[in-house]
């Protein structure tokens, strides 16, 4: 992707019993009980792929050092692509879900915007990735974009608005922009520069820090949430 952009789940405990509660408990002291790593796949483009970044400074390794920093016993895949769109996520998406995936962020659409694609298709293809999430059983938190109005204002609502309508249909959390930590910090959007690479387009190593303290919280939920 070349241009960038709280809600979350909830717990719902049922009634324990007596003896379950000191079961639990009697394995908790003798260590036969811990949490399980969670597997989180970010199904994305170059923003999540760390275009132009050294190997430790992409938007994955950062999200999974801050994660575990955090306490959470995670490991965050790698499934960004550079280039690619909603399409080539759809196409990714079933052979991403393998059975040790135990949530997935959906980050994808940016490229959709720099060709000017039909955010009716793009919507189309995000609509395929969440259901095959769906199907698989995995949490989601579906990430969104804030463009520019270069196609209209129409356009621009059009392609924003699908991924509210989409996390509402599927029931899934959505942090609705991923620059949305560049923003807050810059103050406005020219002031974003020290936070980009050369191109102006791709996040640096800071910029992607700035981001992931950001996104954080949203996705220790998505952990949180995973059953």
């Amino acid at each position: 992707m070349k241009d960038a952009s709280d809600q979350i789940g909830s717990f719902a405990y049922g009634a324990v019993s007596r003896g379950s509660k000191l079961a639990a408990a009697l394995l908790m002291t003798t260590g036969l009980a811990h949490a399980e790593s969670v597997t989180i796949a970010a199904l994305g483009d170059s923003l999540t792929a760390g275009y132009g970044l050294a190997q430790g400074d992409g938007f994955v390794p950062q999200l999974q050092g801050w994660l575990q920093a955090q306490g959470a016993d995670v490991v965050v895949m790698n499934a960004g692509v550079s280039g690619d769109t909603t399409a080539g996520g759809l196409s990714r998406a079933a052979w991403t879900l393998t059975p040790d995936v135990d949530a997935m962020i959906v980050a994808l659409g940016g490229n959709d915007f720099l060709r000017g694609l039909d955010p009716a298709v793009s919507k189309a293809n995000l609509d395929g990735i969440l259901a095959a999430g769906q199907d698989a059983g995995v949490d989601m938190l579906l990430v969104g974009l804030s463009v520019g109005s270069n196609y209209g204002l129409d356009y621009k609502q059009e392609f924003e608005g699908m991924y509210r309508d989409l996390a509402v249909k599927y029931d899934v959390p959505l942090y609705p922009d991923f620059a949305s930590g560049l923003r807050a910090a810059s103050g406005m959007q020219e002031g974003m520069s020290e936070f980009l690479q050369p191109d102006g387009i791709h996040p640096n190593t800071e910029g992607v820090s700035v981001i992931v303290a950001a996104m954080g919280p949203a996705v220790l939920k998505l952990i949180a949430n995973v059953r």
